[in-house]
């Protein structure tokens, strides 16, 4: 039986399906996204989602769907589905759906009638070309099938709609046309492996409507453009493959091409590969060729904390040692402009964060624990000296190093930490002083550049760098252990921050931490008692002030809880990674029942992968992006740790 398989039921309950999603993506940013029955219910949802970097660095919506319309004795099923204003459907296609197989390629099977057909989905893995195969697999008398493309040619911040500047004009190509609504950008291809008949008949589809923009409280409608249809009879038994790009195709090869790109994917037949897959979706190639971690879909960038803390995850984890060191590489030289003061040339966004470096010294931790530590001295061991010196020479404009040995930063009137959520342009959780996780990331770092430092015989810089982690961790300790037990988020001077936050759980994850081994249980068994959810931890206690669990409503309301009791998988990763280090075997049937609750996921908001965050409270419902980089490799680098385990490694 299929892993991730959608009965009949499922499919046809609106209130469920609507509420799944479905991502395919490629290796320059550009996906295909919509929801299991084809209704797309976000402005960024389309068929084809490609960046346009001629117009601006977001990516645009092209093809928003390909309706397809089975005719015989010339009656005509519709299989499409869209949401108009005033909360009408049409035309209902979601009515003729047999199942949804998504294990290796989204597949949907239709039955209309004495007609029973299948369409598989995959997006080619180096081109912006979305590739559609329609198999009639039964039918007992003449059969045309007629598709209907709605093109929007807009970013997916925006909206279309109905106007005079909108070009109509299109050529014929190969089995297809190309055609594009406005000058700036790549025209669209469309294309099928069987001539098709196409009947211009240009019109408006107007006041189709996107419930999770209602939601958000932001404009929800738009016109959408359809040049006409193209018509292809089908007989029992034969495929076709419609492709949709930004360059011809060659219509002869579509076959070849699709079963090439089908045969490529990872089985989603269980958790640990529907993590693997989801992990490749984050992969990103620019035109250079130099790869990059995306930090979610559909609405995030390449960012550069998101980048450190995901990459080992995402790679190591599941053995892929060649794209971490090259991945590694890029955002080692756009770290270098910044810490140079130089003009950043590449894709990673927000370098200039605070606890950027640190991150990044983790990542390469992980590596060193992967490969060896000769191997990580040899590769990346002057990036690691060179990082380490500009964070303690006071050089980076948001980070000073004290006389006492810890960090300190400002983050009153900017967010400087992964709590970044801001209202009336202010942080919502103003984070200021000595931040906990900048701390522990500090300590860890410096014994680790003293272990970099000895594996290169720079015995100077060993004495120095255990110095300075010596006095940290005694500042540490004195400066964030309270008298209950558990760690003070931040301390501005003397004014200790109490919330209980999981910001803590890292000074007992990290491979070097600055506590005692009693501290580091007293630290877990809070995160434990008053953080941890089936879905991942809490980024605030329900005991503290401001607990605000529900990401729900308006987006001003959903950024005052953004960080106020929502939890994440990411945490939770480290959550997990920590419960290892502490307990080792003892904790085994633990572990394995949380992750459960994650695995759970696969099957629900998007299909295989993990969303952004979850409410805190019951039931926990997926929120905010549908697939989280960091989410999926903190789960995929705790199974790493179970595996080990039940190797006796």
């Amino acid at each position: 039986m299929s892993y991730l398989k959608f009965e009949r039921a499922q499919m046809i309950n609106l209130q469920e399906s609507l509420q799944r999603e479905l991502l395919r993506t490629n290796r320059s940013g550009a996906y295909a996204c919509s929801t299991v029955v084809d209704c797309n219910t976000r402005k960024y949802h389309g068929l084809l989602v490609v960046p346009v970097p001629e117009l601006d660095n977001d990516n645009h919506v092209l093809l928003s769907s390909l309706d397809c319309t089975v005719i015989q004795h010339g009656a005509a099923f519709h299989l499409g589905l869209h949401k108009y204003q005033g909360g009408t459907f049409s035309p209902n296609g979601h009515k003729y759906i047999i199942d949804l197989d998504c294990d290796k390629i989204p597949t949907t099977l239709y039955r209309v009638g004495g007609v029973v057909l299948k369409r598989e989905v995959v997006f080619q893995h180096y081109e912006d070309r979305m590739l559609i195969r329609y198999t009639l697999v039964d039918a007992h008398s003449a059969t045309t099938l007629q598709f209907q493309p709605f093109l929007a040619f807009r970013s997916v911040r925006q909206f279309t709609h109905e106007n005079a500047r909108a070009s109509r004009d299109y050529e014929e190509v190969e089995n297809g046309i190309r055609t594009r609504m406005y000058e700036g950008y790549p025209f669209l291809y469309m294309q099928f492996s069987k001539k098709p008949e196409f009947v211009f008949n240009p019109d408006w589809y107007r006041g189709l409507e996107y419930p999770k923009e209602q939601e958000r409280g932001y404009s929800s409608t738009e016109d959408l453009y359809v040049p006409g249809y193209f018509s292809i009879p089908i007989k029992k038994g034969e495929s076709i493959v419609f492709a949709a790009s930004t360059s011809a195709s060659k219509p002869h090869s579509l076959k070849t091409l699709f079963e090439k790109e089908a045969e490529e994917r990872t089985p989603r037949d269980n958790f640990i590969h529907c993590l693997i897959n989801a992990a490749h979706q984050f992969h990103v190639h620019d035109k250079n060729g130099k790869r990059y971690i995306l930090a979610g879909y559909p609405w995030f960038k390449c960012r550069a904390r998101d980048t450190f803390i995901s990459l080992p995850g995402l790679t190591l984890s599941i053995d892929e040692i060649d794209y971490f060191e090259d991945a590694m590489e890029t955002a080692a030289r756009q770290l270098y402009q910044f810490m140079r003061g130089e003009k950043q040339t590449g894709l990673i966004t927000e370098i200039e964060q605070p606890d950027v470096p640190l991150w990044a010294i983790r990542a390469l931790q992980l590596y060193a624990n992967k490969v060896g530590l000769p191997l990580c001295a040899q590769k990346f061991g002057q990036f690691i000296k060179d990082t380490v010196r500009f964070v303690k020479s006071n050089k980076h404009p948001y980070l000073t190093l004290d006389a006492n040995g810890l960090l300190r930063t400002d983050g009153k009137k900017k967010a400087m930490t992964w709590m970044n959520s801001t209202a009336n342009g202010l942080p919502v959780v103003p984070r200021t002083g000595y931040i906990v996780e900048f701390n522990a990331l500090w300590y860890n770092a410096l014994v680790f550049a003293a272990d970099i430092a000895k594996e290169l015989g720079d015995n100077a810089s060993v004495e120095e760098l255990k110095k300075i982690a010596e006095q940290c961790k005694t500042s540490f300790v004195s400066t964030f252990v309270n008298e209950y037990g558990y760690l003070y988020d931040f301390v501005d001077g003397d004014k200790p921050d109490w919330s209980v936050r999981p910001n803590m759980i890292f000074a007992v994850a990290l491979d070097n931490s600055p506590l005692t081994l009693q501290q580091q249980k007293g630290v877990f068994d809070f995160c434990t008692r008053e953080l941890l959810t089936p879905k991942g931890l809490r980024s605030l206690s329900p005991k503290s002030p401001g607990y605000n669990p529900m990401y729900v409503g308006p987006q001003t309301q959903r950024d005052y809880a953004y960080h106020q009791g929502t939890a994440w998988p990411w945490l939770e990763g480290f959550y997990l990674c920590a419960c290892l280090k502490l307990f080792k075997r003892s904790r085994l049937s633990f572990i394995r029942r949380q992750m459960v609750g994650l695995e759970n996921e696969m099957f629900n908001h998007c299909v295989g992968t993990l969303p952004e965050l979850f409410d805190g409270n019951p039931p926990f419902r997926g929120r905010g992006a549908i697939s989280f980089a960091a989410n999926v490799a903190g789960i995929l680098r705790t199974t790493e740790l179970l595996e080990k385990i039940d190797n006796n490694q």
